[in-house]
């Protein structure tokens, strides 16, 4: 009876989440489309519903919701799944969109089926071929085995949240700090807004003189019809318009060039004119602050990815413990550890939680509005789904650190004997190199910047 009530509560936080992620899909995502495929947002909706519904999971071994048992088996289900979705139905479903896109595939059932099913089976051969070079797994495991399917994930996923991490930890701080923001004045946007009507004004005069110029040779055609040879000498001497029409075409395409520049240029001023407006609410000194604390916080990650990459060291307690234990033996302070330790686990990991969906789901949204088309919109959704069922199941692997030791049985049970150890080496790698290549870049735009304000 107790499973049979745990599994009910598990599959009503499913639906709760699967209509999370059809709301997300119709009125943000797909909010500037009315064409959309029902298995497209059934597939994505079901890949978002799996992913919270396992870091729910996390959060009840921490509490002791559900019991044991009940647990163990909704986690095995809903890795099985999800799995199933990541390197079966994902990969097949883009496959099959993107050949059917193309021009040269017949648009005949049978014909896309079976260029779908040898793209897929490409896609497995390059899939397991990405495990080979890590030092992921023990020899005894199976071909077959869920540890050979979350190794591989794993890799892939570890890699792309490293690389946002590291993005991010660089990034906020320089969107968000005052420090970074450039001095615009009134005056320079409208320099530049003048500037552009100039350049508006002067292709409307360049392609009003190549409309004249057209229409004179027309007119000067139709009169020299039926002039016999004598005429169509005239017209070849003399011509229609002494304007040189494929000159004045350059000159039109060159200055509208210089006006697309000079409209993001102006753009980008009033960007920046509205965030030295934003610094001085509340709201922006708040964020300002925070770009301070996460300044602190990406020079100490990049400090301790340092060290643990040159001293190949792997924190063994979980930061809470780790910190209690210091609060109890270095500064006296007298409290139940086992009763604080699960509070604050719970809140951490609360937090991690939260801000790992809502930043990934922002990415994602900023991602799809960039590249996102009519014709492209479905592939790009369900690659989309894919990164962040990767991402999601990653999460999971590389937050077990961030649990007490007691919290973590059933999750190394369901994992399966992975080298953890190996991703948190490899997340600190990717996570170094992202944020140094983030700081290198952000350093030239900046310099960019500053040269084009002085010139």
């Amino acid at each position: 009876m107790s499973f049979l009530v745990d599994s009910c509560v598990m599959f009503f936080l499913q639906a709760l989440f699967f209509g999370g992620g059809w709301l997300f899909f119709l009125k943000i995502l797909y909010k500037n489309y009315e064409v959309h495929h029902a298995g497209v947002l059934l597939v994505f909706s079901t890949t978002f519903s799996l992913s919270c519904t396992m870091f729910v999971l996390i959060i009840f071994e921490i509490i002791g919701i559900l019991d044991s048992s009940s647990r163990y088996f909704h986690w095995k289900l809903q890795l099985f799944v999800i799995l199933f979705l990541l390197i079966v139905i994902l990969p097949a479903y883009i496959a099959f969109f993107v050949l059917s896109n193309l021009r040269l595939v017949p648009p005949k059932g049978h014909v896309r089926v079976t260029l779908t099913f040898v793209s897929w089976c490409v896609f497995l051969y390059f899939f397991w071929k990405i495990g080979d070079p890590f030092p992921i797994l023990s020899p005894k495991h199976g071909i077959f085995s869920i540890e050979q399917c979350i190794g591989r994930v794993g890799i892939i996923g570890v890699t792309l949240m490293a690389i946002l991490s590291g993005f991010g930890a660089v990034n906020y701080p320089y969107t968000s700090m005052f420090c970074f923001i450039r001095h615009v004045t009134d005056a320079e946007i409208q320099g530049i807004e003048k500037r552009l009507m100039q350049t508006m004004d002067m292709i409307m005069n360049k392609k009003r003189r190549i409309a004249l110029a057209k229409r004179e040779n027309l007119r000067s055609a139709s009169q020299n019809i039926g002039g016999g040879l004598w005429g169509m000498l005239k017209n070849v001497t003399a011509g229609g318009s002494s304007e040189n029409i494929t000159q004045l075409k350059q000159d039109t395409g060159a200055l509208e060039e210089l006006s697309r520049q000079l409209f993001l240029e102006n753009v980008d001023l009033r960007t920046t004119q509205e965030r030295m407006e934003f610094s001085k609410t509340f709201k922006g000194k708040y964020f300002n602050f925070l770009g301070y604390f996460f300044s602190g916080y990406c020079v100490w990650k990049i400090f301790i990815s340092t060290v643990n990459i040159i001293f190949d060291r792997v924190g063994k307690v979980d930061p809470v413990t780790r910190g209690i234990e210091i609060a109890v033996n270095y500064l006296g302070i007298q409290f139940d550890v086992k009763f604080w330790s699960q509070q604050i686990s719970f809140i951490l990991i609360g937090i991690i939680i939260v801000t790992s969906i809502r930043g990934l789901l922002i990415t994602l949204t900023r991602f799809f509005y960039a590249i996102a088309s009519s014709k492209s919109s479905n592939i790009i959704v369900l690659c989309l789904a894919q990164i962040m069922g990767m991402y999601f199941v990653s999460s999971v692997l590389l937050m077990r650190m961030n649990m007490p030791l007691e919290y973590r049985t059933i999750i190394t049970e369901v994992l399966g004997e992975l080298q953890f150890n190996f991703y948190h080496r490899w997340f600190d790698v990717i996570f170094l190199v992202s944020a140094l290549s983030s700081i290198g870049f952000l350093y030239i735009a900046h310099k960019q910047a500053d040269t084009e304000s002085i010139s």
